[in-house]
């Protein structure tokens, strides 16, 4: 089946979706006000360098500090030659030219480095080196070679820089290529001509929005249609279109239906979804998704599945569904890092071998730089994706104010106890006439019918009376205790 590319504007946010067979297989977002930072170009200044982590942080003008590795520096050397420290490298106060490579994610600036690369259409400009490659998605030893000769006879050897071929130059005609070629030098010539002007911290480029990445990045042989909800937009990507990816412009296409485009597709119930942590199987099983800061859990169970054969049947099958389920949703929930996968414990090694094989089929359509390992000895699929942007959770959600993240909450009979404690803390730190408990209904439920006879001892035993008041408005955990 054909692929579809959906793309909804709204004044405040743009949204992308791509629907393959039927299903969501990735969504996208980007809001005008805190636009992704990855591909632009600053001229920074260095504030503070950190021999001990091999480290540097750099004022770009964002919110936070930038972060710079050594290992991120460009730096010319001999074949065998170890690296210098970073503290031999740069120093304090000094203006720098870097990209960004990954945007802020939670508490972590911006990651830089001063390795620049200029995405085009059919091209990566590497104007730092000279080198020519082949993108690893064009598998064919003969178009591979043919595309490398091609690029060969238009970039002369004397002329810097290198470049990467994208998939999108498998039928490109050598004019298209060129015409590729002469834009992304002229946009590297003015961030040289910037840089050289501005002061520090300066935006040196910006890359391209979303829904022009869409066209630029996401279009492939089997994409039939660009659906897009805003008339106004519709002609500035069809304008954009016409001039930098001449190809794509047959497939535009404005959508003028009565109902939300998102909604006609069922991508805003996908959205739901993908928010939530459980996610159901066709066969009965489900998976459970848990998103820390050091890592992603993924737990397979079988759920209300009972097979019809055997129960390693019933696993191995559950396994299976699980294995494609979880790569799609690893590119909808946009997941990074180190994820872990616990899989249904299956006894035999095809079995195991047959789940991998799927997953890393299903894997296939990932854009994503990922690794994955086989089972390990307790039965866990290990494996790591690229992060460069925010998750889809962490873009549409924040933490709770209510549990700060935890997840739970302590019970009202704990916040019971944890009151009885205080009150007797109190009444020994101060002469007060009488004490008032203010917490919520359930807290003070429980005080007024179980716990009861627990309030009267301790009012017995202070030698004070306890008065109690229900505030709707408080949380759970939430208490004070007034003296009067």
């Amino acid at each position: 089946m054909p692929e579809e590319i959906l793309i909804n504007f709204t004044p405040q946010e743009t949204r992308v979706a791509i629907v393959y067979q039927g299903a969501v297989q990735e969504l996208h977002i980007e809001r005008n006000a805190s636009r992704g930072l990855v591909g632009n170009v600053y001229l920074g200044r260095i504030v503070r360098i950190l021999p001990g982590m091999q480290s540097a942080f750099i004022n770009v003008g964002l919110e936070r500090t930038a972060f710079l590795h050594v290992g991120d520096i460009r730096e010319p050397r001999a074949p065998g030659e170890p690296p210098r420290p970073i503290e031999r490298i740069l120093h304090e106060g000094q203006s720098i030219v870097v990209q960004v490579i990954k945007d802020p994610i939670g508490s972590k600036g911006a990651r830089l480095s001063t390795q620049i690369s200029i995405a085009g259409r059919m091209l990566v400009y590497l104007p730092q080196e000279k080198h020519i490659g082949i993108s690893q998605r064009i598998e064919g030893d003969a178009e591979r070679e043919s595309l490398r000769e091609k690029i060969t006879r238009l970039v002369p050897p004397e002329e810097p820089g290198g470049f990467i071929v994208r998939t999108m130059a498998e039928n490109a005609t050598e004019s298209e290529m060129a015409n590729d070629i002469g834009f992304l030098r002229t946009v590297w010539r003015d961030i040289q001509s910037l840089s050289k002007t501005a002061p520090p911290p300066s935006l040196l480029y910006q890359e391209l929005s979303l829904s022009q990445r869409v066209l630029r990045d996401f279009v492939n042989p089997e994409t039939s249609r660009i659906a897009i909800d805003s008339r106004e937009n519709f002609q500035k990507l069809s304008n954009f279109a016409a001039e930098y990816t001449p190809a794509v412009t047959p497939l535009l296409d404005h959508y003028t239906g009565e109902r939300p485009l998102f909604e006609l597709y069922g991508v805003e119930e996908e959205i739901q979804k993908a928010l939530a942590r459980r996610v159901e199987l066709k066969s009965g099983g489900y998976l459970i998704f848990d998103q820390t800061e050091a890592m992603t859990t993924i737990d397979v169970n079988t759920g209300g599945f009972v097979g019809v054969r055997s129960f390693d049947d019933t696993i191995f099958k559950t396994n299976l569904e699980a294995a494609q389920t979880i790569a799609r949703q690893l590119r909808l929930r946009n997941l990074g890092g180190i994820i872990i996968i616990d899989f249904i414990d299956m006894d035999t090694a095809e079995h195991r071998e047959a789940v991998l094989a799927e997953f890393n089929k299903a894997l296939a359509r990932d854009h994503t730089r990922l690794t994955v390992n086989g089972f390990t000895a307790l039965g866990l699929v290990e494996m790591t994706r690229k992060r460069t942007r925010e998750s889809l959770a962490h873009v549409l959600c924040e933490e709770c104010p209510t549990c700060q993240g935890r997840g739970e909450v302590r019970t009202a009979r704990t916040v019971c106890y944890e009151i009885l404690r205080e009150l007797l803390r109190e009444a020994r730190l101060f002469n007060a006439r009488e004490l008032r408990v203010l917490a919520s209904p359930p807290v003070i439920e429980l005080f007024q019918e179980e716990e009861s006879h627990a309030l009267a001892m301790l009012s017995d035993f202070i030698g004070k009376p306890i008065s109690l008041k229900a505030e709707p408005s408080y949380l759970q955990e939430q208490y004070d205790i007034v003296l009067l």
